[in-house]
């Protein structure tokens, strides 16, 4: 049973649900498709930060014309085992799984695959385009940036973005190992989503317009990085790869997601896919993988914990626990998937669904 305030939703019903809302605000059906599967899919894991909290936020933002709805999408191809993708800030989701379409052909070509994704939106959770490439027997690793909110180590202003590294690899088991974190401690999407669930956060997240620590949400000034200065280092890198490297704004110079919905994301997200062929053995290499996954398993858990998981593993176990079950929704934003509101008075101006 949900809890009070969550509504459980069948997986097909709310893919569409969200596809006719970006329909409604404007956004034609291929990319509407795409972005609602992406969502659905966060949701099911348990990523609610990258699911339905963002359906009013992007339909305000595309009916504002702060996403091209008719994006020349190309490939161009830069070495034999690199390429940029140029989005002409089409919406995010679907430029980019575009995107992964190019890179996977070409590490399948060349072997290894280095493709920059440039002028793209908001491209939602990362580690849903990794392990597409996995389950094309890639092993795969993302990285995207996004506009200024974290606190640098030692700093009290924000600079850098949450900047998300995900990795994916092909097993001989049913699935592929998958894992995605942002480089701060916490998503600014997980803010949103206790923002729209009324629930406080742990000291730990995130600090007010005075830098100080808080648990309130709706008080969240700027993000703490990941294990402090390690944190710091792999955002640094994410947005020097994704961002500088394509020729696009850098750390407080990306533009900002919540302030003017009219205007273009011009985001950068980078691609860097093996060919396990090139290397070794593919059947081979799935199977050691395999093993290692076997491994951690067999390890006796710690005092607290019932079994060891993989990174990323407990979002796959919840997927299927949601495809059987349904998806936990917050009920008020279900009650606006189903209603004939597209956008007006349901963004207050800071990413959460009012």
């Amino acid at each position: 049973m949900a809890e009070p305030g969550i509504t459980l939703v069948d997986a097909a019903e709310l893919k569409e649900l969200m596809k006719k809302k970006f329909m409604a605000a404007g956004l034609p059906e291929a990319p509407a498709e795409e972005t609602a599967k992406h969502l659905t899919y966060a949701d099911a894991c348990g990523i609610h930060s990258h699911g339905t909290v963002r359906v009013a936020y992007y339909a305000e933002r595309i009916a504002k014309d702060g996403v091209n709805l008719a994006p020349n999408i190309t490939f161009e191809k830069t070495g034999a085992a690199s390429g940029i993708v140029h989005g002409d800030n089409g919406m995010g989701q679907y430029v980019c799984n575009k995107g992964l379409d190019y890179a996977i052909d070409l590490a399948k070509e060349s072997g290894v695959a280095a493709v920059g994704v440039e002028k793209t939106g908001h491209s939602g959770m990362l580690s849903y385009y990794v392990k597409r490439a996995a389950e094309n027997g890639l092993v795969a690793i993302a990285m995207c940036q996004s506009d200024s909110m974290v606190v640098p180590y030692g700093g009290s202003e924000n600079y850098f973005g949450t900047n998300p590294i995900a990795f994916a690899a092909p097993t001989d088991l049913e699935k592929p190992v998958v894992f995605g974190m942002a480089t701060t401690v916490q998503a600014w999407g997980k803010i949103l989503d206790a923002r729209s669930k009324g629930k406080a956060i742990p000291d730990t997240w995130a600090v007010d317009q005075n830098g100080d620590p808080t648990t309130d949400p709706n008080e969240v000034a700027g993000l703490l990085p990941i294990a402090g200065p390690k944190g710091y280092g792999l955002m640094m890198m994410v947005d020097v790869i994704a961002g500088s490297l394509l020729g696009l704004p850098f750390g407080k110079h990306v533009s900002s997601m919540y302030e003017d919905l009219t205007q273009k994301r011009n985001l950068g997200q980078f691609y860097i896919l093996l060919d396990p062929a090139r290397f070794t053995d593919p059947a081979a290499f799935k199977h050691r993988v395999g093993e290692m996954v076997a491994e951690l398993h067999a390890i006796k858990p710690a005092s607290g914990f019932k079994s060891v998981r993989l990174p990323g593993e407990g979002s796959q176990i919840r997927y299927q626990k949601a495809m059987e079950d349904g998806i936990e929704v917050a009920t008020e934003i279900y009650n606006y998937l189903r209603s004939d509101t597209v956008h007006l008075d349901m963004y207050d101006g800071k990413g959460a669904f009012a």
